[in-house]
């Protein structure tokens, strides 16, 4: 009989679109894709669930959660958290990856070479907007 505790394996709800977050984090944010690499994902497939719990499903016995990826505190304050989205199906040991947000600036970092202003993503679609945040606050943390 096998006594290893059967370890979890990963699924996507798409995959291709989840891939392309993935590369886009690891173009902009070298920390956060390591750490999610070498840290969080073999810590998810042994079973040990990170990151805060969003939602309970009793009758589908599934559990989603939400985990913060190591993010500049700019990038922060100008996009919001980088956060892994993933639902555990316990009685199934799969992992469901179901998404890497904020998923704007995401998909836009992997469809085109984006620039940065003073070391943040700026977004194509409204590089005037997210420049001012920048500039904003800079000037506060003066």
């Amino acid at each position: 009989m096998n006594s290893m505790k059967q370890g979890f394996i990963f699924e996507y709800l798409n995959e291709n679109d989840f891939r392309k977050k993935e590369r886009s984090v690891r173009k902009y944010n070298m920390l956060a894709y390591k750490k999610l690499t070498f840290d969080f994902y073999p810590s998810l497939r042994t079973g040990k669930f990170i990151g805060e719990l969003v939602s309970v499903n009793k009758k589908e016995n599934t559990k989603s959660y939400e985990l913060k990826l190591p993010t500049d505190s700019l990038f922060i304050k100008v996009h919001g958290e980088i956060r892994l989205h993933y639902t555990v199906y316990e009685d199934k040991n799969i992992i469901l990856l179901t998404n890497i947000t904020p998923e704007g600036i995401l998909e836009e970092g992997h469809r085109a070479e984006l620039s940065t202003y003073k070391g943040v993503m700026i977004s194509k679609t409204n590089p005037e907007k997210d420049m001012f945040k920048v500039n904003l606050l800079n000037m506060l943390q003066k």
